[in-house]
Formats: C-alpha cells, structure tokens, sequence
C-alpha cells in the first residue's frame, strides 16, 4: 500500500501520525461511550390498558417520572397489548387494576427495556399504595429471550464479528487478491456472505442457543448483514482505493455499531444517533435479527429495505468503480511487473503482460 505521506520528511510524517492517531483514538471512544453514557426512554412506544381513571394515573406517572419518555399507545384489554407487542408495534404494556398493576414486557425485545418497564412498574405500584391501597406490582414477559441467552448478550455480541467480516472479505476481494472483473468481486461478495453467516448462525444458535425461531430467515438476516457491509466496503475500495477501505471501516465499525442500539434499544439513545444508527447495517441487522429470530418476522420489512438498499448500492459502485468511464480506483491499471531480462510477467488474474509470439515476430520484423 502506497504511503501518502512518503514525499514529506520523516519528521513531519512523525507529527502528523502523532496527531491524527490520538485523535481517531478519542473519536473512537466518544462514538462507543457518548451513546452508552446517555441512555433513556425517549419517545419509548408503551401501551395502557383500559381508558378509566386508573389508566389517566398511570399516564400521569409515566410523564411524571420521564418528560417526553414515551410514547403511549392505549389498548381496550391485555389480549390486545399482547398482540402489540408480538407485533412490535409496542415494548410493553400497564395493566392496573384493583389488585394490582400488571407489566407486560418482552425480554426479546430489548432485556434493557424490560428492566426499564418493571421498574416503571414498581414505582407505579409504590404510588399507589401510599393512596392506602396494597397494590402489587407483577411481570409478564411475553416474548422472553431464549433461556440459553437470557440477558440477549449473545445476540447483540453478534454484530461486531459480523461487520468486522465484512469489511476483511472486502479488502480481501478488492485490495489483496485484486479480483477483476466486476462480477467475480460480486461473485465472491455473494457466495462468501452466505457461508459466513451460516458461521455465525450455528455458532450463535446450534452451540449458544441464542437465536431459537425462524433458522432460515435467521441465516438469511446474518448472510445479508454480511453482504450490506461487505458490498459497501467493496464498492468505496473499488471507487478510491484503500482510503475506502478506512472509511468503510470507519462508518460500519465506528458509527454504526456503538449506534445500533443492540445492546440495549434504538429509542433508549439521544434521537440522532437512534435514527442513524436504524439507517446504518448494524443497526438495523440487530432489529431484523430480533424480529427473525423472536416475533416470527413482525417489524422485519423495514430494517430489511435497509439492509437491501445498502448491499445494491455497494454492488452498484463496484460496477461503477470497474467500469465507468470515470476512472475510479479499481479502474486504474498498474503497470506490468518486468522480469530481469527487461520482459513482461503476466498477471494471470487480468491478463496483462501476456506476450503473443505474432506480435513478437512482427515487432522483429
């Protein structure tokens, strides 16, 4: 790889790499602590049952305690909660009643938010009972994680390795092995997004037992997550060369991860890194995984889209990159090595330097 900084003195590169090294260092724990250091409802979607004056002090109590926190969503009795939340469209669900106050909650969902919400609970439960009333607070989850995995760390640990992936296959394809032309990179792309995450499903499945419904379109989700990553990295290596390869890392591993919210949820992180962090594969192969893998594929069709949109526009820009009369990086062709006797050395991957012995003839004659 050629050194950018080789016409400068030695000094100076020493000083640049003394800046800009620190300075990723520190962007870098920024990107992974700023949105951990600053999680909380926000816009949380939950639901009421019931419409009654115990519902209105419920309300009460969940603007009380998070201003702005959730975003409610009323329901007529607990079998239409339930049904929200296998869908997605809620986290969870208060029911009070005059026993009680009953949490509906999905640990599938999110285990943070679950936490969240019986903790919510208990405090409604302690609200109530300094009225006189001897209120309980009790949880039901829904949706729980698997029992192999009860704390959804397996899940969200995922996500790391296979972006990592991603990003080697595409410098491995577009930087070392240099494959040409355009569909052998695509090729490749392909066919190795599918086998790696059929890794990563039997491991995090067949030996943690983590991912328990839905295998097929499980292995589907993790081979297309590899895909989205890859083929973007590929398509900005075949675009500017090994500065893509930087930048694709940079965007994937150092905003998208820490901004996918799997380690706890999208709506628990400051509004702009949830949104973009949805937008980014990471993110989004961490929803679509919950919804393959727990909700039977409810709440899948938009994290889908997205990981879809990134993967046909990587492809796109290793087309591009190979063939555009632009010449991108993946475009350029070097100049055939010589041998000692000042001959050419083919390369056997594009074909050049190969020596036709007509043409060595008419060049004799």
């Amino acid at each position: 790889m050629r050194n950018l900084l080789a016409a400068h003195p030695l000094w100076r590169q020493f000083v640049i790499f003394s800046i800009v090294l620190p300075l990723m260092l520190v962007l870098a724990v920024l990107a992974f602590a700023w949105p951990a250091a600053r999680i909380a409802p926000r816009d949380l979607p939950v639901g009421i049952v019931g419409t009654g004056p115990a519902s209105e002090q419920v309300l009460r109590g969940l603007t009380r305690g998070a201003p702005g926190g959730f975003d409610v969503q009323l329901y007529a009795g607990q079998a239409a909660a339930r049904t929200a939340i296998e869908d997605r469209d809620v986290y969870g669900a208060f029911a009070v009643t005059a026993r009680g106050v009953t949490v509906l909650e999905a640990s599938a969902a999110s285990p943070t938010v679950a936490q969240l919400l019986s903790t919510a609970g208990q405090q409604l439960a302690r609200h109530a009972a300094g009225t006189g009333r001897v209120v309980a607070a009790t949880d039901i989850d829904v949706v729980p994680t698997s029992a192999s995995d009860p704390r959804g760390l397996v899940l969200s640990s995922v996500l790391l390795p296979v972006t990592i992936c991603g990003i080697i296959m595409a410098a491995a394809i577009g930087l070392v092995l240099e494959f040409r032309p355009a569909w052998r990179q695509i090729l490749a792309l392909v066919t190795i997004s599918a086998i790696a995450g059929l890794g990563a499903f039997l491991i995090a499945q067949s030996f943690l037992g983590a991912l328990p419904h839905g295998y097929l379109a499980t292995w589907a989700a993790l081979s297309l997550t590899v895909l989205a990553v890859g083929a973007t990295a590929a398509g900005l290596i075949a675009l500017a060369g090994p500065a893509g390869l930087g930048l694709s890392a940079a965007l994937m591993i150092f905003i998208g991860n820490p901004f996918s919210g799997a380690s706890s949820a999208p709506q628990l992180l400051p509004a702009a890194v949830g949104h973009i962090g949805q937008w980014l594969p990471p993110g989004a192969a961490a929803s679509l995984l919950r919804s393959t893998a727990y909700f039977g594929g409810h709440g899948a069709p938009g994290h889908l889209s997205v990981l879809i949109i990134w993967s046909v526009l990587g492809l796109a820009a290793v087309v591009a990159g190979h063939h555009a009369p632009i010449r991108f990086a993946a475009s350029r062709t070097p100049a055939p090595a010589m041998r000692a006797d000042n001959s050419l050395v083919p390369d056997l991957a594009t074909g050049a330097g190969e020596v036709n012995s007509q043409d060595v003839t008419k060049a004799a004659a």
